[in-house]
């Protein structure tokens, strides 16, 4: 896959200063920052809510329509396409958003 190398990093970093100038990095920096936040925020938000959900579906407490339309609700929230997939693509799909040390269980 691909990687960046220090030679890369460099090249990126002074190409950013000449566009945006030394004032406006740091907020850059914040910004860029911030919204890493909030996505592992989202994500993690999204694993719980998952985990709830099978442990409700080992209980029995939701049909066939209520799951189909959680997984549905977990996979929106992680940014994934439910259209044309089944349950089992859905969750495949939910558990390779996840971070790979927090796997969801089928």
């Amino acid at each position: 896959m691909f990687s960046i190398g220090p030679n890369e990093l460099l090249a990126i970093l002074l190409i950013a200063f000449l566009l945006f100038g030394a004032s406006k990095l740091p907020e850059l920096a914040r910004s860029l920052g911030k919204s890493m936040g909030e996505f592992k925020k989202a994500q993690k938000e999204a694993e719980i809510e998952l985990r709830r959900f099978e442990k409700d579906l080992e209980e029995g407490k939701y049909t066939p329509q209520d799951k189909r339309a959680k997984l549905e609700k977990i996979a929106k929230d992680l940014g994934i396409d439910t259209e044309g997939k089944s349950d089992d693509e859905i969750l495949e799909e939910i558990n390779k958003a996840l971070p790979k040390t927090e796997k969801a269980e089928p």
